[in-house]
């Protein structure tokens, strides 16, 4: 549903446009916290986009930084989507506080192209592998905990095959080592890469594979990485939300959108996809692979 998309984009959009018109206003952090009688992390954490807005506030700093009658009011009304929760956040603690911007994002996202070189993606998992996963993942946690985490896994699944908002486009590369792999009994692996060939077969969705044979790509150094693009903003109140590159570590993330980090990662990409199998040669791979599995 279009609701699921939540209040990840609005919240982003207008803590940038707060931020440059405070700047244009030459308004420090500061100085609006002391005139607005706030608190400067309010404003931080408002500028960054980490939280709903109350319209009252939008109201009182677009006045301290004299902006237009006309901006004021289209901020106001994404002031009033910034209190729309997405659907993770049903799951609690299931979803880590550093991982819930990503998915808003991936709700939110038009096109997504994904490097992946240690494992199959959330977004692919089959619920065998993403339990496989989380039991090596977190040992120590109970299993209804790691059931949580899975089925927010699952769900997330949904939007590939969404109809409103329309699905993304997925681009996903995987390594070849990604396929060989051993994540749980055999039968989870043969399982997972037949769930590959199925999902390739969706019209918005492409899975190709690096070979092991073609070396490492250009940028090898980045790992693992997604790419996010989003559709144009909603009655084109505001600019539509800059591409922002993902990057994951085992305690959180790493959110880049300033241009020369979205350069270096665009030319990684173009790299990886230089020097990957087309679909077809991809899909024959992963064939060749099961079949290996059940001989083995």
């Amino acid at each position: 549903m279009a609701e699921d998309i939540g209040s990840t984009v609005p919240r982003r959009q207008l803590g940038r446009l707060l931020r440059q018109f405070r700047t244009e206003a030459g308004v420090t952090l500061d100085a609006a916290a002391e005139a607005l009688e706030y608190s400067r992390q309010k404003i931080w954490r408002i500028e960054c986009g980490l939280g709903a807005v109350r319209v009252l506030d939008v109201k009182a700093m677009c006045e301290l930084y004299n902006v237009s009658a006309e901006m004021t009011e289209a901020m106001r009304g994404l002031a009033a989507e910034t209190k729309s929760k997405g659907w993770w956040h049903a799951y609690g603690n299931a979803v880590p506080s550093w991982f819930e911007l990503y998915v808003g994002l991936e709700s939110a996202a038009a096109h997504l192209r994904r490097y992946d070189e240690s494992l199959i993606p959330g977004l692919l998992q089959t619920r065998q592998y993403a339990q496989a996963i989380y039991r090596l993942d977190r040992p120590k946690s109970s299993e209804e905990h790691r059931e949580r985490a899975v089925e927010v896994r699952l769900q997330r699944q949904s939007l590939l095959t969404r109809r409103l908002p329309a699905a993304p486009q997925v681009k996903q590369i995987l390594s070849e080592a990604v396929l060989r792999r051993a994540v749980g009994r055999p039968e989870v692996m043969t399982t997972q890469l037949r769930r590959l060939l199925e999902v390739s077969d969706l019209a918005n969705v492409s899975v190709r594979v690096l070979p092991l044979s073609a070396g490492p790509p250009p940028g090898a150094v980045a790992g693992s990485f997604v790419i996010l693009d989003f559709p144009a903003s909603k009655g084109g109140r505001a600019a539509p939300e800059p591409s922002v590159v993902y990057s994951e570590s085992l305690t959180g993330a790493l959110y880049l959108d300033k241009p020369d980090e979205l350069r270096a990662y665009e030319d990684a990409w173009k790299g990886v996809e230089t020097l990957a199998l087309d679909e077809g040669e991809s899909m024959d791979m992963i064939k060749r692979i099961l079949g290996e599995m059940r001989h083995d």
